[in-house]
């Protein structure tokens, strides 16, 4: 039996705030109670934050008046359901609620009408969340339970108020939010309620994708969320809201050899990931690490199962599933995508020789979320081989530590090219094109690969070098260098006793000259670079 006591209630509840609350709604003659979570956690010994209040009655003249009778701070707004009002201070939130009965037309409009606190606890989605303690003086603390929530309690079973296909059909968004009850609580889902997720699961794609991605939020914020996917999956859910997650499910044999389910693979890495941070996102990317296997699967006679570019296939999936469940196109999506592409490279790294050369490209490329992307690496070692999971395990520590020490080195975590796109253009007289792009690139690898300090002088020294091996000359038309010499201030002006324009002929026959509008550094750079070649300033 579940050991709380009347005493054990009032202890929650019986506050000046409650207090006052249930004297307001006397005054005006409303009934007036707690229901939902908030109750359910005094029963299993948890601290709720949010309240709930159900009224029958006008619950924004309930929220006027009560604001007006506390006489202490705290903000009243109304909700997008005008019928609910929202009241917040430093200690928590309370949102108040009118009892209302809704019916369901065959159109699939909603209609509702004032009700009493027994229609609104039959609309709950499960027993347990629909107990509910009086605020009235006098009956306060007192609690209704009309569908034996908790003798479910009890038993750590969710089961619908009413029967679980009427339920379901009049709420069908009732068929995720019950199976993330069970995940949150470690309960279990009641047979009858099972069955019917089977036979109504369709009805879920008449609810909004935002609820469901709000939804899976709540599951995916939980310490094992893997409860939550394997009922999903298991009720036929998860295929109509994830396809690409359901895809997973499954292995394949031939010739003997088999691959790993990945489905379960891929819920053992999230709630890995979920043992190190409660970073939401980063979560998401553990559940997306491998969506790209299924359409890369293939069998090979002399290595067995491959899923060559899974990352890549699986970084172009991620923007649908996003869509899909109303989740904005944000930078909380590009990291996901990042992290879902790279997810391989540590991997790869530490499964051979770590060299400084490699952990710095890896640095460069997931610059601010290497940490996050190791997590999720080191999360994703899910090998019953013990002694190859600990082989791999170290060999990540050695990369992390190799990461500290090239992070202190070469500042590579926050490496923004010393000599960019914009400035190749202008010292070569070049448009956007390939050729810039090769010079970006190669700038990039020799910095990468520690062939060059990462500096401005040392980079641009090594662009006229390698533009040079390319048969490119530097150079700005006549006006250009007329407009440097005019100037508009110290950026524009430049020393011509260090560096002097050298005439040459473009593609086009017009007269132009080899320094072009530059910052100080880089007509210095080039001067010094012609003396290094034997060029001497003219």
């Amino acid at each position: 039996m579940l050991n709380v006591s009347t005493k054990d209630i009032l202890h929650h509840i019986d506050n000046e705030l409650f207090r006052c609350l249930g004297r307001t709604a006397d005054a005006l003659s409303c009934p007036c109670y707690i229901v939902g979570e908030f109750v359910r956690d005094i029963f299993l010994g948890h601290e709720g934050k949010h309240v709930e209040v159900i009224v029958e009655g006008d619950s924004v003249s309930l929220a006027e008046a009560f604001v007006s009778d506390w006489k202490k701070e705290i903000q009243m707004s109304v909700c997008a359901d005008p019928a609910s009002v929202r009241l917040e201070n430093t200690d928590g939130s309370i949102t108040i609620s009118q009892a209302r009965i809704a019916s369901f037309s065959d159109t699939g409009v909603i209609t509702y009408e004032e009700g009493i606190l027994m229609d609104e606890l039959e609309s709950r989605d499960c027993t347990i969340n629909a107990l509910a303690v009086c605020l009235n003086q006098d009956s306060f603390g007192e609690v209704t339970d009309c569908f034996e929530g908790l003798l479910d309690l009890e038993s750590h079973l969710v089961r619908t108020p009413l029967e679980s296909v009427i339920t379901l059909a009049e709420h069908p968004l009732s068929m995720v939010s019950c199976i993330r009850v069970a995940a949150q609580l470690h309960f279990d889902l009641d047979q009858e309620l099972v069955d019917a997720i089977g036979i109504k699961k369709q009805l879920i794609k008449t609810v909004s994708r935002e609820r469901i991605g709000y939804e899976l939020n709540l599951i995916m914020q939980l310490d094992a969320p893997s409860r939550g996917f394997i009922d999903l999956e298991r009720t036929g859910l998860l295929e109509l809201i994830l396809p690409e997650i359901a895809a997973l499910q499954g292995r394949e044999t031939i010739k003997g050899t088999s691959h790993k389910d990945i489905f379960y693979h891929t819920l053992e890495v999230l709630d890995n990931v979920c043992r190190s941070t409660d970073n939401l996102w980063l979560r998401w990317a553990a559940l997306l690490h491998d969506i790209g296997k299924p359409r890369s699967k293939a069998w090979s006679p002399l290595v067995g199962w491959t899923f060559h570019n899974h990352n890549y296939i699986g970084k172009q999936m991620v923007p649908s599933v996003f869509q899909k469940l109303g989740f904005p196109k944000d930078q909380h999506m590009k990291y996901v995508r990042k992290l879902v592409d790279l997810h391989m490279r540590p991997i790869g790294i530490s499964d051979e020789i770590v060299t400084d050369s490699a952990v710095r490209r890896l640095l460069f490329e997931a610059g601010e979320d290497i940490d996050d992307l190791m997590t999720l690496c080191e999360s994703d070692i899910t090998s019953k081989n013990e002694l190859k999971k600990r082989l791999y395990l170290k060999n990540f520590k050695i990369v992390r530590r190799k990461l500290k020490e090239i992070k202190e080195k070469d500042r590579i975590r926050n490496f923004q090219p010393p000599v960019d796109g914009k400035e190749i253009m202008e010292v070569f007289h070049l448009e956007p094109c390939q050729t810039v792009g090769a010079l970006k690139s190669a700038l990039k690898d020799a910095v990468l690969e520690g062939k060059i300090e990462n500096t401005h002088e040392a980079a641009f020294n090594f662009v006229l070098q390698k533009a040079a091996q390319m048969g490119l000359t530097p150079f700005v038309s006549a006006t250009d260098m007329s407009q440097s010499k005019q100037g508009d201030g110290p950026a524009d002006q430049y020393d011509e006793s260090q560096c002097h324009p050298k005439k040459t002929a473009d593609r086009s026959g017009l007269l132009v000259v080899s320094l072009m509008k530059q910052q100080p550094s880089a007509q210095q750079s080039i001067c010094r670079y012609e003396a290094n070649i034997g060029h001497n300033p003219v």
